[in-house]
């Protein structure tokens, strides 16, 4: 199953054709994107037995973000080990370093994003998780049964602020407006032959700068669940990045930084593609 936010409204994707859910549903849902996964397993049900009939096209343009506010935002750094060593870190070992991305800067998959005066924006594309089940003390084993789906993410870092004061300040440099592009539609996982080997790649104006796959990471989804809800709950709606593959702009010599009239293309396999164009 697709859901997607097609112009501040919740839809099914089939065939690449978008269903209204409320009025599919008679108003059994709203169309709030965000409120349905406080009734996700009900949701899940409602789906499956629905007849949604043909649908309508729609422009990708007109896409949001699939989770658009959610109570908790956390973010996975440090997570696959050529990243690591690009960026001269060591591998965590207990807990990997999570920090927080801020709900003003989410947007959706086709966007254009204004670059911070006077800094070094750079891009990070990363797998992206939503909670769909209250996740408190998780064990590997039952964490799948936690996610609504996934989706595809730019962790988008202005590496000036970033690196500006006596320890990093990850959470504000990565939280400008439109820093945090998610979609182009949450994918549940039983889409997938394997939801844990999943490809990603990245590319500057057509020329492939991160290519990588998710049986790579550290933490694996189930890993990063565990541990993350160890500490505190997981609340349904809830986003959590997972972490870059290797080749940030950061990491390159020389170093190498987004520019107006660039075009960031982000993909992942089975998901789909985001679209960022930037300007001054």
């Amino acid at each position: 199953m697709r859901i997607a936010h097609l112009a501040g409204r919740l839809v099914l994707v089939t065939d690449g054709r978008a269903v209204d859910v409320q009025k599919a549903s008679g108003d059994l849902f709203s169309a709030d994107p965000q409120a349905v996964y406080s009734r996700w397993a009900e949701f899940r049900d409602w789906a499956a037995r629905a007849d949604l009939g043909d649908g309508v096209p729609f422009d990708p343009a007109d896409l949001g973000a699939p989770a658009p506010a959610p109570r908790q935002l956390l973010a996975v750094g440090l997570n696959y080990r050529e990243h690591i060593s690009e960026a001269g870190f060591t591998t965590p070992r207990g807990m990997p370093p999570v920090f927080t991305k801020f709900a003003t800067s989410i947007t959706g998959p086709v966007t254009e994003v204004t670059l911070p005066p006077g800094g070094h924006t750079d891009w990070e594309v990363e797998l992206v998780v939503v909670i769909g089940r209250r996740a408190h003390r998780v064990p590997e084993a039952d964490a799948w049964s936690h996610v609504a789906g996934l989706t595809v993410g730019q962790d988008l870092s202005e590496r000036v602020l970033q690196m500006d004061g006596p320890a990093p300040q990850f959470g504000l440099a990565k939280s400008y407006p439109g820093f945090t592009p998610t979609g182009p539609w949450l994918v549940t996982p039983d889409e997938f032959d394997d939801p844990d080997d999943l490809e990603l790649t990245c590319a500057v104006n057509g020329e492939e700068v991160q290519r990588g796959r998710t049986r790579q990471l550290i933490f694996s989804v189930p890993a990063l669940i565990a541990r993350l809800s160890g500490v505190l709950p997981l609340l349904p709606g809830d986003v959590v990045f997972t972490g870059t593959p290797a080749g940030v702009g950061l990491g390159r010599t020389p170093q190498r930084w987004l520019a107006p009239g660039d075009e960031l293309v982000s993909s992942i396999e089975g998901i789909g593609e985001l679209r960022q164009r930037f300007t001054g």
